[in-house]
């Protein structure tokens, strides 16, 4: 949503390493995402149709749906950032690091960036719109599941017992929550704090040595 999509940062654009053809095609996603996000704004999520967004951002809606499965996609433009995101925390911490305190600070960055000025507008569309919230949540579910399978992974290369799957896709639950938790706090980085100290307290009390 442009400075107010749902993202962690822009993915950076490097001349070298992106292709011209990968550059437009970036551009082209932006572009559809902040325009359908300016018109829900204005107008209502449910009284904007993809023809309508395709005719404003001056594409064809087949392009739209080249880019977006759905409409509902087009408000989570970042979606696979925030995904991929979220498992490297896990996958490419420091070797000095332990897991939980690395995966903290990435909850934290997206908690920050969610909870900025201008986002709470976006928040309310959300949380007012059915769909929306079904599409969030179930995001939500499958960035857990690819938490899980990268905590892990992970696990297996540290020393000591690897954690069971279902630790893992607890551990990977609790810290999504943390985030939807913190974005409706009175004090988001506090409620984060807060729930990761439960979180810590039970990785610690499973019989391996992978915290």
């Amino acid at each position: 949503m442009g400075s107010q999509h749902l993202t962690l940062a822009d993915p950076p654009v490097d001349g070298v390493h992106t292709g011209r053809r990968e550059r437009k095609k970036a551009a082209t996603r932006r572009k559809i995402a902040d325009t359908a996000l300016r018109l829900f704004l204005e107008r209502g999520y449910d009284a904007v149709g993809i023809r309508e967004v395709a005719a404003e951002a001056d594409v064809a809606v087949t392009t739209v749906f080249s880019h977006f499965a759905s409409k509902e996609a087009l408000v989570f433009e970042q979606d696979e950032d925030f995904e991929q995101r979220l498992t490297k925390a896990v996958t490419e911490r420091s070797p000095d690091e332990s897991l939980l305190p690395a995966l903290r600070r990435e909850i934290h960055a997206m908690v920050r960036h969610c909870t900025a000025d201008g986002a709470a507008p976006v928040w309310r569309m959300i949380d007012g719109s059915p769909a929306l919230r079904g599409y969030e949540e179930s995001m939500r579910l499958r960035h857990a599941e690819s938490l899980a399978t990268a905590i892990a992974a992970a696990s297996q290369l540290r020393p000591g017992p690897a954690p069971t799957t279902t630790a893992c896709r607890a551990i990977a639950r609790f810290a999504i929550d943390a985030f939807s938790l913190a974005r409706e706090a009175a004090d988001p980085e506090a409620t984060v704090d807060e729930v990761f100290r439960m979180i810590e307290a039970a990785w610690a009390a499973l019989p391996t040595g992978a915290a």
